[in-house]
């Protein structure tokens, strides 16, 4: 009886599996390091990170792709075809400095070609007659009788098991210096080792999730006899790094609760009372009523509050943050927001002031660029506790930087932060307290991507908007009577007393890039189309004293238009301006065309937003048709899948070898109720049956991941 297991090269008989010794993986075996050819091979395998046998494995194909027939080659073609030996001999040749050859008949069912090896004798008993094999080189055309061509081979491997179909080899990441198939052979040669692959999940967790062990789904992954068998394997190793990344969340969460004490915020309201009721000029939405109440219940326990506020564009999230800053005032304690840049820490300093008219509450402003005696009394006020609350950049995190009794962080889009930086704030705090803190994102995160990456946070989100906001409508414009047009109606907006944007991607003009420069729009503009008009420009690179009497201008009424770069994309409140003019609007995301739109839409008065770019454009068409931003995250998600956000590298690096977002949105769910179960029981990881499992974690996330709960 002959069986085929899965994800095996080759059909087994039973007596041979019978008789078979029992092999205990040595993945010691894993970390010997890869022998390259030439400087050339050894610089392209470093690039794609190819420097031991373990990381060869975990190179897993792209995808598998149709090899070229024989009968379609040219000359000069370099192609990969899938061939099968018909006849194979070896040569010396005594010029000088040739190597010896290896020739060989090779055909596939159109056609057949002659086939030269260098300098590798032995491939004439390693390839007889009737193997079938993948080769990549260059056809150099026809030479001799009764074949099709030369073939001068550059990389070569047996198809047994790397062929899933008839005729398709499995296309790895390559680059100059090693290809595909050269990849695929270094595979085949270390096929051995996927013996050494160790197991990491308990099991009597795969037998519940059925799946497949780790070294079968690899080697299925490498040499995928068929489409169900590949997709079989590819969720095994998913669910392996979805279920890592997860526990890597779930145990910082449950260290940093355990470890970590905070002040406990719990007296009555009555500063946020007075300002809710008396001075802030607006009636707050059910979800941000809800949003301070939930709040509340974080700031009355003495574990640290570490929370997620998502909102729609224009929701209310800063009403949210001073409510939350405030109430550590109003019990002794200090208060700080951190945002990214000096400009949205300008803007959410003059919102706070904007709604806190005549607020006996002393507030701050420190940034880079904030004056040296200005520095100095911040800091002196800081520390004495003289200074209740502060607005910040990076600057709040320097050494001489101390509270006297910080209570409250809010970190403003917080993505765009390190983890170490965040932690820094932490540190801020005294007494060997930690401060409760409020992370704030202005872009919707869907559910799938807020699990993946924020798993270790509580999430609240504010979908509401404030009543009597005005739907913006939003066109994609190309062609140069577009263009007409839009200035057309940008000028009757301005005659009827309303404010335009015009945003630029960059600040000075390119040869390199093709895109309109803020600096060379801005001249061209108030020159040209709005010389009729005041208009003002606003770019990072502006001195703070520019910057601030332009935008000072624009929120006045008295400059009629604002050229600038995405600088303005969060933290804007002028709800007289009706119309964003948004130029090479495909060179931005989704995420951040839907904050810049959200600029407008703010007043009483309809909005526009023209997006001037490619009419094919999938992001471009996705603003045009949808204004929901949790359903836009969605669409983003899908165009450009997900960022990392585990552990200590930065936002935008890619997080999954194979998972992908939100594919495997099913695949997450479980793997996240399966690291609740496994934390629930055994957070340390000590028992004998998760020894492996947080043997896997330290190996991806590195030591920290397994810090003891408990210091």
């Amino acid at each position: 009886m002959s069986i085929t297991p899965f994800a095996t090269a080759d059909p087994l008989e039973q007596s041979e599996l019978e008789a078979a010794p029992v092999h205990y993986p040595r993945p010691s075996r894993l970390q010997a390091v890869l022998k390259f050819d030439g400087a050339k091979m050894r610089k392209a395998a470093e690039t794609l990170g190819l420097a031991t046998v373990e990381d060869l494995l975990l190179h897993l194909p792209r995808d598998r792709r149709e090899a070229r027939a024989v009968a379609e080659l040219v000359p000069g073609d370099s192609a990969t075809v899938v061939v099968q030996v018909r006849s194979i001999s070896s040569r010396s040749v005594r010029r000088r400095g040739m190597r010896p050859l290896v020739e060989a008949t090779v055909a596939d069912d159109s056609g057949a070609m002659k086939a030269t090896f260098f300098n590798q004798p032995w491939l004439e008993q390693r390839y007889p007659v009737g193997t079938r094999l993948a080769l990549h080189g260059k056809f150099e055309g026809r030479r001799g009788r009764g074949v099709g061509g030369q073939f001068r081979v550059q990389a070569h491997a047996r198809t047994g098991d790397a062929v899933g179909g008839e005729g398709t080899v499995a296309h790895y990441p390559a680059t100059e210096g090693l290809s595909s198939t050269q990849i695929l052979a270094l595979v085949r040669e270390h096929r051995q080792a996927f013996e050494e692959v160790v197991e990491p999940l308990p099991a009597v967790m795969r037998t519940r999730e059925r799946l497949p062990d780790r070294a079968a789904a690899l080697i299925e992954a490498h040499f995928a006899r068929s489409d169900a068998g590949l997709e079989f394997a590819r969720l095994r190793l998913a669910f392996d790094e979805l279920l890592l990344a997860q526990l890597a969340l779930l145990r910082r969460r449950l260290r940093r609760r355990s470890s970590s004490k905070a002040p406990v915020l719990a007296g009555e309201r009555e500063l946020t009372a007075r300002w809710l009721a008396d001075l802030l000029p607006f009636s707050l939405t059910a979800d941000q009523c809800s949003a301070l109440d939930i709040v509340d219940g974080d700031l009355a326990q003495a574990v640290p509050m570490q929370r997620l506020l998502m909102g729609e564009v224009g929701s209310g999230k800063t009403v949210v943050a001073l409510y939350t800053l405030l109430r550590a005032v109003e019990h002794g304690y200090q208060g700080a927001l951190m945002a990214p840049t000096e400009t949205l820490a300008e803007q959410h300093f003059a919102t706070i002031q904007k709604l806190m008219p005549g607020s006996p509450v002393s507030q701050g402003l420190l940034t880079g660029s904030t004056p040296g005696r200005r520095r100095a009394d911040l800091l002196g006020k800081l520390a004495s506790g003289e200074l209740s609350l502060i607005v910040g950049t990076h600057a709040l995190i320097e050494d001489p930087v101390q509270f006297a009794r910080l209570a409250v962080a809010v970190v403003d889009e917080q993505h765009r932060f390190g983890v170490r930086q965040r932690a820094a704030l932490d540190a801020k705090a005294v007494g060997g307290e930690r401060p409760h803190v409020l992370h704030m994102t202005a872009t919707p995160i869907p559910r799938t991507l807020a699990l993946a990456g924020y798993g270790d946070l509580d999430h609240t989100l504010l979908r509401e908007l404030p009543a009597g906001r005005r739907p913006i409508k939003t066109f994609v414009c190309s062609s140069v009577r577009e263009r007409e047009r839009a200035y057309d109606r940008i000028r009757e907006e301005l005659r009827g007393g309303r404010q335009a944007f015009v945003v630029c991607p960059l600040v000075e003009e390119s040869e390199l890039l093709q895109a309109r420069a803020a600096t060379a729009e801005f001249e061209r503009l108030r020159a040209g189309e709005f010389r009729d008009f005041e208009v003002v420009l606003v770019h990072g690179q502006l001195r703070p004293a520019a910057k601030q009497a332009a935008m000072a201008a624009f929120a006045s009424g008295s400059a009629d238009v604002l050229v600038a770069t995405s600088v303005i994309e969060v933290g804007i409140d002028v709800p007289n301006a009706t119309v964003m003019l948004v130029e090479d609007a495909d060179r931005y995301g989704i995420s951040q065309l839907h904050q810049l739109r959200g600029r407008i839409g703010r007043g009483a008065h309809a909005s526009i937003c023209l997006l001037f770019g490619p009419k094919d454009s999938l992001r471009l068409r996705a603003l045009a048709e949808h204004t929901d931003g949790f359903e836009l995250a969605a669409i983003d998600l899908e165009l450009r899948g997900e960022g990392e956000l585990v552990g200590t590298r930065q936002h935008g690096e890619a997080q999954y070898r194979v998972a992908e977002l939100p594919r495997d949105a099913e695949l997450l769910e479980r793997a996240r109720r399966y690291a609740e179960d496994v934390v629930a029981v055994d957070p340390e990881l000590a028992a004998p049956e998760h020894a492996l499992l947080a043997d896997a974690l330290v190996g991806t996330f590195g030591a920290e991941a397994l810090a003891p709960i408990r210091a």
